[in-house]
């Protein structure tokens, strides 16, 4: 099983960089967004706040530069900054419309990327891929839905 582990960490990084974007572009206003930014935007929700800090801290890097980083999404009105209702000295992020749309038509993927490396291999072996993959994408949901019982269980104990 180790050696799978070790298989499957060295073909996913090789097939990401193949496929990723690097830049996710809004349709409407024609503004370029960086992966970091668009990143941002799927870690955040239009109706449950976010807190910079604990963004930051997820994201590994220090709360001044998430704060760039999200002053730049406020300044292009993808994200909006409330204060904490008990603590001004929180910053909580919410989504605007323009970031919940951005957010659910992108891809971390570019389609024409992904054609030209599927068109690298013959029919058979193509369809094999798809169904390995898909099976890793059905093993994958079933461990986050046990992940998620199994916080939801710890979070009831405390």
């Amino acid at each position: 099983m180790l050696d799978q582990v070790r298989q499957l960490m060295s073909f996913y990084p090789q097939i990401y960089f193949a496929c990723h974007t690097r830049h996710v572009r809004d349709p409407r206003t024609q503004r370029v967004l960086s992966a970091h930014q668009a990143s941002v935007l799927d870690h955040l929700d239009e109706i449950e706040p976010t807190n910079l800090r604990t963004l930051a801290e997820h994201m590994g890097v220090t709360a001044s530069t998430m704060s760039i980083t999200v002053d730049r999404l406020v300044r292009q009105r993808y994200v909006v900054r409330k204060r904490g209702a008990h603590d001004g000295r929180q910053v909580r992020l919410l989504l605007t419309r323009a970031g919940v749309r951005i957010k659910s038509e992108k891809s971390v993927l570019d389609p024409g990327l992904v054609k030209n490396v599927l068109a690298q291999l013959p029919l058979q072996e193509r369809r094999r891929a798809l169904e390995g993959l898909a099976l890793l994408a059905q093993a994958s949901h079933r461990a986050m839905a046990q992940r998620g019982a199994q916080n939801k269980l710890k979070r009831s104990q405390i």
